[in-house]
């Protein structure tokens, strides 16, 4: 399914204070260097708080995170957890509609989403409230047919009963999550035949449903009103770390302006010392800095426009250098400690081969089918 960002777009994206505190403190559980693996959680936030992903906020994110915005994009474009377009106001319902929820009657809840919502999936309710799609299984085999709504799970539905939680939904009401035909959770219908003292001192719904029911509204989007946002791992809650000096941004811009590299790299800031640069390369010529394990083409362009040319520049880099350079790789941050460049290129300086160069050089691109016979 060919996924593309929706033709309207705000102008602009920011993250409630609380929010933006809270996606701070999800960069803070990975190592420096690695924080884009906090893309996933971060896009989710966003999508939370707006109720779909726009591109000012994969922009955002991305600028968070050190990333070039394609690569946010391909996350984006590629979980479909993650909306493109703009979804209902009030809920977006997800049917499943894989083999177990079809044969007990998907299409006829798809049906009435038709009939209530709009005539296609992903269209918005004339109200603007409601919005519906079909999608892979959700893991609610046995109780099945089901849907997801907000962020929890309605199984056991029938079409009756699809259309009164849609109407309910409407008037401002938020129906009971979990089984929809009396079921305490997927046992059978007509009660435990096993494990029968599973039934002492439950609460009245399960675990997941008395949680949801607890909350008192779990169609509710995250908008960073929740109190705590916790971060354990910091020992104290992600909305009691707020930086003045962060949780006032505003605005994001749509367009990034171009602005020359060599610009970027002394406008750049972060720890360590810049090392020393070179003009041009000697005259012997650069050193192929892509026998270096985690230098691409680009990457070594990059290098190149930042007076990089030679492995014994890399290869002189002590722990203040390697900081810096990892802080101003536009688009690699982090590249020099994660893929241990500085012993590389001391080895490959001193005429010595690596295990990554040596097969870096075994490499031969096939262009045509005698090569590649002649390489078999």
């Amino acid at each position: 399914m060919l996924r593309r960002l929706h033709k309207d777009q705000p102008d602009s994206f920011a993250f409630t204070p609380a929010n933006l505190a809270w996606a701070e403190a999800q960069i803070t559980k990975y190592p420096e260097g690695r924080q884009a693996s906090a893309i996933i959680p971060l896009l989710w936030r966003a999508q939370e708080q707006v109720g779909w992903l726009t591109r000012p906020a994969i922009e955002h994110v991305s600028d968070m995170l050190g990333m070039a915005y394609i690569r946010g994009l391909e996350v984006a474009s590629f979980y479909f957890m993650f909306q493109l377009q703009p979804v209902g106001s009030v809920a977006h319902i997800q049917i499943c509609g894989t083999t177990s929820c079809m044969i007990c009657g998907a299409e006829d809840l798809m049906e009435v989403c038709k009939e209530k919502i709009a005539g296609k999936p992903h269209e918005l309710s004339a109200d603007g409230k409601f919005s519906w799609e079909e999608v892979e299984c959700l893991g609610s085999c046995s109780n099945a047919p089901m849907a997801q709504i907000g962020k929890d799970y309605y199984e056991d539905l029938t079409t009756a009963r699809m259309g009164e939680i849609l109407d309910e939904l409407a008037a401002g009401k938020v129906p009971t999550p979990g089984p929809q035909n009396g079921r305490y959770s997927s046992e059978p219908l007509g009660g435990l035949t096993s494990l029968t003292e599973y039934d002492s001192g439950k609460t009245q719904y399960n675990a997941s449903v008395q949680l949801a029911t607890d909350i008192g509204d779990t169609v509710k989007r995250i908008d960073g009103t929740e109190v705590p946002l916790l971060a354990p791992w910091q020992g104290k809650a992600a909305n009691a770390a707020t930086k003045p000096s962060t949780a006032n941004k505003t605005t994001t811009k749509l367009v990034k302006p171009e602005v020359p590299l060599a610009a970027k790299v002394e406008a750049a800031s972060g720890a360590g010392k810049k090392p020393k640069v070179r003009t041009a390369a000697r005259k012997s010529g650069a050193d192929d800095l892509k026998l270096i394990k985690g230098v691409g083409p680009k990457l070594e362009g990059l290098l190149n426009s930042m007076g990089f040319y030679h492995f014994d520049q890399v290869s002189s880099w002590g722990a203040d250098e390697v900081s810096w350079v990892d802080q101003n790789l536009e688009g690699f941050k982090g590249r020099v400690s994660r893929d241990n460049w500085v012993p590389q290129a001391a080895a490959l300086a001193a005429g010595e081969e690596t295990e990554f160069s040596q097969r870096a050089k075994k490499t031969v691109p096939i262009k045509n089918n005698k090569k590649r016979k002649n390489n078999i």
